[in-house]
């Protein structure tokens, strides 16, 4: 038996905020039963308690360690499609559901709550949208460009794709998006709460600290890494062809 078996489902919260994300996933909205015990929530769902307890012991805060600058490009970009996918698959709906639900009464907190209900989900929108914009023109573009380095490709498509496509404005349109969350950050006057500040509003706080760092780690990815890999690529395809120019 583990020690989660019998907390209340508050206590696990309270202990780690990760818990809610994990027990979210499972069907537990920890608002809906934190006077249960894990134990009581699961019976109540049909959940396994042991799936349930070895996924929250196993939740931490760990960053992967992923060493992107070394991988090639097409590789760089699965790595941030998936990135992408977590965000509109499992993150984002989260933290809506969690402002969804938030008490409209809470005290202290009321304009925040409404602010936060009618801004996210307009956030939500705007960074889906250039979520998938960036994939069908940037990342299609890149990608054109890494099998036509590969001998996979027409040239003249090439061309005319390279004459249709500008880097710069690409780098400088994803400079205007790297702080997406400014404006929630006002509202929420930078995260700021107090001891008395309810456990619901604390894990919605959190959470949002939390999509932030990992949104700056993905500029930073894409501004540090993809971008001067992008750069060399369509360097080195211009140099191509000059060479079959030359030969022609």
């Amino acid at each position: 038996m583990s020690e989660l078996d019998k907390k209340r489902i508050i206590d696990i919260v309270d202990c780690n905020y990760i818990h809610a994300s994990v027990l979210f996933y499972f069907g537990i909205e920890f608002y809906n039963y934190s006077e249960l015990t894990l134990e009581q929530a699961c019976a109540a769902k049909g959940l396994k308690l042991e799936s349930v307890v070895k996924k929250l012991e196993s939740s931490t805060l760990c960053e992967e360690d992923v060493a992107l600058q070394e991988f090639p490009i097409d590789l760089v970009i699965e790595y941030l499609k998936h990135a992408h996918y977590i965000f509109i698959k499992q993150k984002l709906p989260y933290i809506s559901r969690l402002i969804e639900c938030l008490d409209n009464q809470t005290e202290g907190y009321t304009a925040v709550v409404k602010d936060l209900k009618f801004v996210f989900p307009l956030f939500v929108e705007d960074f889906i949208h250039h979520i998938y914009e960036e994939e069908d023109t940037l990342f299609s573009y890149l990608l054109s460009l890494y099998h036509f380095k590969k001998g996979r490709g027409n040239i003249s498509k090439m061309y005319f794709e390279m004459e249709n496509h500008s880097l710069s404005s690409y780098a400088a349109e994803h400079q205007e998006h790297d702080d997406e969350m400014m404006g929630i950050r006002q509202i929420t006057q930078q995260y700021q709460l107090s001891e008395k500040s309810p456990l619901h509003l604390r894990v919605v706080y959190a959470e949002l600290q939390a999509l932030e760092s990992e949104l700056k780690t993905h500029a930073k990815v894409e501004n540090e890494i993809l971008f001067p890999k992008a750069l060399a690529l369509e360097r080195e395809v211009n140099e191509s062809f000059k060479k079959k120019i030359q030969y022609n």
